[in-house]
């Protein structure tokens, strides 16, 4: 099984990256200010304390009285509660900040999917695209709801820590802060690495994902071909890689901390020994040494707080890039903004303006090549009349599928043109188009809920009578009311408590619900039996009469009374016409149609046999 690799990304925090991702989560910067606002208010405070404590021991405690003492704990009480106030507002809206910013990502997200074309997730593993709408966006919440905000309290705290040091002693102070540059050093050296081992671990819990996700949809697949053993092997490779880097990563971060907790206890042994002396010459009191250890001591905090900041922010580079990739895609296939501006969007349309379709169809000389350079089609040209129903007929890869996904404008053609009603469809909006086109795929996807919803999910106004309607038009409604629960029988995941040919027709009913104008079928009936294939036959007549319609034949038996057959063969049609017409020909349609009914005479015997 081959895994596609990760997108590689820079390998240094780039502020245009966190810029950019700043607009998609400018609504929390009311929350965010708040935010700051509470932990400079316990930064400030953090630094009075040792401020109050050299008040007392110099006040009461050395000269050995209580004057003035009930006023101190008063003001001493009253700091200890602006502290536990900060303290508790701030972790409410930081937590606001998190979860919201989680929820903004992950539904711009959501958005941009939908908005994205077919050809994107022909390029793009479902797994990643999970893994960036979850643990991606869980650590950017967790970066901008925690990180940012301890990074405001730790450089408010060292500011005005250093600030009232100097006060207190500044040759003293300089000597203490002589320890950065080999603070910074280590810093920078080890965070480096960090950051680097952590983009790894990223693109293998892609990997990881995608792995899951690739098990669990091809398990069937996985059962029938005995691939188990090997499956296992592969994964157990790529979560071997994935703990051997998570514990290098681990590992660094492990000697990285000490490091610093050790540089900073040579500053903490100066001070003491220094100290000492000076408060034993008289030069220095008592509660001034006890001030200055304890700004010495949590001096390394705000700096460590600050570098891991800045770690947190290397580790997230690439979880937001990640994110921003998604999020700032642009479709390969977008509106104009005349065409927007007068039809609307996909979320926004503006049906009032949207003109009436027929469903006379164009292809104008087009061309059409895939990103990878594959062209499929070239200078291809065909008039459909509203009402006719086409046939596609040929070889696997000959172009069918393609010719239908450029009427549907899931893909716009790389040259030529695509007219509907004799308009060039880039003159009208995407969802205008699509709103009346229905669509039956060769494995139809049902969604977990009941076949009531299944069906309404076309329009989601549909009542209870139009979805039956819709139903009995299909006939679908007979095996539905055979159902213990009726309309109401939950489908199951992907609709696997229903057959191939219930889930078809199903599929059928919910894209006849929307009254569309022009009827795609890709090859709707090759996975189901004849007794199915007579039904979902009928299904068709009834649901193409009056509508423009494409069919993509793989059982050529059910194409016979298509009004015209296209053979195509390497993206150009080589024979057209009716089915009578080709048989008469005696061409490439014509022994195709011969095999295939040789080989279904040849079945049904064996199975009467049986």
């Amino acid at each position: 099984m081959q895994y596609q690799e990760e997108q590689e990304y820079t390998k240094t925090i780039k502020l245009k990256t966190w810029k950019n991702l700043l607009k998609y989560v400018k609504q929390f910067r009311g929350k965010f200010a708040l935010v700051a606002g509470f932990m400079t208010t316990l930064a400030v405070s953090d630094v009075i304390l040792p401020l109050m404590t050299r008040y007392g021991i110099d006040t009461f405690v050395v000269p050995r009285t209580a004057e003035g003492l009930t006023p101190f704990i008063m003001a001493y009480a009253l700091l200890l509660i602006v502290q536990i106030a900060a303290i508790f507002f701030f972790i409410y809206f930081a937590s606001r900040v998190e979860y919201g910013i989680c929820y903004a990502i992950r539904r711009e997200g959501f958005r941009k999917l939908q908005e994205l074309p077919f050809s994107y997730y022909d390029r793009m593993p479902v797994g990643y695209l999970m893994s960036r709408m979850t643990s991606d966006a869980r650590h950017l919440g967790e970066a901008f709801g925690w990180g940012l905000v301890d990074l405001v309290w730790a450089v408010v705290y060292l500011s005005a820590t250093i600030v009232s040091m100097t006060i207190i002693n500044w040759q003293l102070t300089l000597m203490i802060l002589l320890v950065l540059p080999p603070l910074a050093a280590v810093s920078i050296y080890f965070q480096k690495r960090i950051l680097a081992s952590h983009r790894d671990v990223r693109k293998t819990n892609s990997r990881i994902t995608g792995s899951f996700n690739e098990g669990i949809m091809g398990a069937k697949t996985t059962k029938t071909l005995v691939r188990e053993e090997e499956n296992f092997q592969e994964f157990s490779t790529i979560t071997s890689h994935m703990k051997k880097i998570s514990i290098r990563s681990a590992s660094l971060s492990a000697i990285y901390l000490p490091l610093v907790i050790s540089i900073g206890s040579i500053a903490t042994a100066y001070l003491l020994t220094e100290g000492s002396h000076l408060v034993l010459a008289g030069a220095m009191s008592l509660g001034t040494v006890t001030a200055f250890f304890s700004y010495t001591v949590n001096l390394f905090e705000p700096i460590h707080n600050i570098a891991a900041t800045f770690a947190e922010m290397q580790r997230m580079q690439a979880a937001a890039e990640r994110v921003l990739s998604l999020l700032e895609t642009e479709p390969d296939i977008q509106d104009t903004k005349a065409v927007e501006n007068e039809f609307g969007d996909n979320f926004n349309p503006k049906k009032e303006n949207w003109p009436g379709i027929r469903g006379e169809v164009d292809f104008e000389n087009v061309t059409f090549k895939y990103k990878d350079g594959e062209t499929v089609l070239k200078n291809f040209n065909l008039h459909v009349n509203v009402g006719e129903t086409i046939a596609l007929a040929g070889p696997t890869g000959a172009g069918k599928s393609t010719i239908v996904n450029l009427i549907c404008r899931f893909y716009e053609p790389t040259e030529g043109m695509i007219k509907i009603d004799g308009v060039d469809y880039r003159e009208r909006s995407q969802l205008w188009l699509q709103s009346n086109i229905g669509y039956v795929l060769q494995e139809p996807h049902l969604f977990s809920g009941p076949i009531r919803d299944n069906i309404r999910y076309a329009r989601k106004g549909a009542t209870d009578e139009e979805v039956r309607a819709a139903a009995r038009l299909v006939n679908a409604e007979e095996f539905i009311l055979r159902l213990e629960n009726g309309y109401d029988t939950d489908v199951g995941e992907g609709g696997n408590r229903l057959s191939t040919g219930e889930k078809q027709l199903i599929s059928f009913a919910r894209a006849i619900l929307n009254n569309p104008r022009i009827f795609v079928l890709d090859e709707a009936t090759s996975s189901v039996d004849t007794e199915t294939e007579a039904l979902i036959q009928r299904a068709i007549e009834k649901t193409l009469e009056g509508r423009t319609s494409f069919i993509i034949a793989h059982r050529l038996s059910t194409i016979r009374s298509a009004d015209r057959i296209l053979v195509i063969q390497d993206g150009e049609v080589t024979e057209s016409g009716t089915h009578d017409k080709l048989m008469q020909l005696g061409g490439f349609y014509h022994t195709l149609y011969t095999n295939q009914f040789k080989e279904e005479e040849s079945r049904a015997l064996l199975d009467t046999e049986a």
